[in-house]
């Protein structure tokens, strides 16, 4: 069988890296992407020297056209998609509801809301004639319960996990896969950012139930799973990866 093609966005850093180094270890190729393509350029050169078959192309999905192309160079590359794993996002600016702003909530819900709905537009565009495939939406533990002072991302990762159920319904006699993979609180730049340093994400970790943040590489096997994995029968889905944060 042929080694699956993987396109993965959001690739460059935290669990679109990991997730990006678990499917090499799958015997995966790879379309890697990003908005960096310094950072884009050094992930390329490091899977090579590891003898894996991948690619980067510098994409913002928040742009119909660069998705479009970006989609269409995994094609052109390695001839068909069999998976996607949409993983581009943000945290958005936290903080109180009275200190948010159209601007603020257009940035955060243009990068995890629109941008996932365009990529998988393409997405779904070339699977169809396959007749088959297979798409992972990042969602977040925080998309099922919500979080103070975290409304706006909360709420694009609600947006995010009805977008994965309403496009699973309507593929789901193609042939074609869509689920989601909902992460707790885990060990990135981004918790970092969120909890305004490296000592608040230290005690954020200490007070989940599992009492530490997970970590990027406890995630991706999730993605690979739901992706590429031995579950023909799995779809419409949100698989947790949580640490009992939202049991």
């Amino acid at each position: 069988m042929t080694s699956p093609s993987v396109l993965i966005t959001g690739a460059l850093t935290g669990i679109g890296r990991a997730t990006a180094y678990a499917f090499a270890e799958a015997g995966a190729r790879l379309m890697i992407s990003g908005r960096r393509e310094k950072a884009g350029r050094a992930l390329l050169w490091e899977l090579r020297e590891k003898g894996v078959e991948a690619e980067f192309v510098r994409a913002d999905v928040r742009d119909d056209d660069e998705v479009r192309k970006l989609v269409d160079a995994a094609v052109a590359r390695f001839g068909r998609l069999d998976a996607a794993v949409n993983n581009a996002g943000t945290e958005g600016t936290v903080g109180p509801i009275v200190e948010q702003s159209a601007e603020s909530y257009a940035a955060t819900f243009d990068t995890n809301v629109l941008g996932t709905l365009l990529c998988m537009k393409h997405e779904v565009r070339i699977m169809l004639p396959q007749g088959s495939g297979s798409i992972v939406n990042l969602s977040s533990a925080m998309g099922k319960k919500g979080a103070a002072g975290a409304a706006i991302y909360a709420a694009s990762k609600h947006a995010v996990e009805g977008l994965t159920k309403s496009v699973a319904l309507e593929v789901a006699s193609s042939g074609i896969r869509v689920n989601a993979v909902a992460p707790g609180p885990t060990n990135t730049d981004m918790i970092v950012r969120f909890t305004g340093d490296a000592a608040g994400a230290d005690s954020l970790g200490k007070s989940l139930p599992a009492q530490r943040l997970g970590e990027a590489d406890e995630i991706a096997p999730a993605i690979v799973f739901a992706a590429i994995g031995k579950a023909h029968f799995l779809t419409g889905h949100s698989i947790s990866v949580d640490g009992a944060f939202t049991a």
